[in-house]
């Protein structure tokens, strides 16, 4: 009877329906940045929801990748990791990099995503399909 409970109880959180950014329009898309706290982000950088509990993209020089579990509208994600190739846009990278470390709320409307902050920072993505 032990076992059946553990196994019940293993169960559980694959039953349980996702809360996150991605279940609210921003999954199998990909964000492009446009906008950066007010200013135009010409460096190509992108951002996925593709798989649950994971954002990933391509920044100016490096694809990345991060957990990110919290509830929407909510934004935080985990430690994130990055290949390391170096580039003329480092700068730009370590920027948007720093940017979506601080952002904690977001909003889906059609083809745009926000990030931001209380403070009002902002992340302005455009969706590509």
């Amino acid at each position: 009877m032990r076992l059946l409970a553990l196994a019940f109880l293993s169960l559980i959180p694959a039953c349980q329906a996702d809360e996150t950014l991605r279940a609210y329009g921003a999954a199998d898309r990909i964000w492009t940045l446009t906008e950066l706290d007010g200013q135009a982000f010409s460096a190509n950088t992108t951002l996925t929801f593709s798989e649950e509990g994971t954002v990933s993209g391509n920044a100016p020089c490096n694809s990345y990748s991060a957990s990110m579990s919290v509830p929407y509208p909510w934004f935080e994600v985990g430690p994130i990791l990055s290949t390391k190739m170096a580039c003329p846009e480092l700068t730009a990278e370590m920027q948007f990099f720093r940017a979506l470390n601080a952002m904690t709320l977001s909003e889906v409307l059609d083809k745009t995503l926000i990030l931001s902050t209380p403070e009002g920072r902002e992340m302005l993505f455009t969706a590509d399909d």
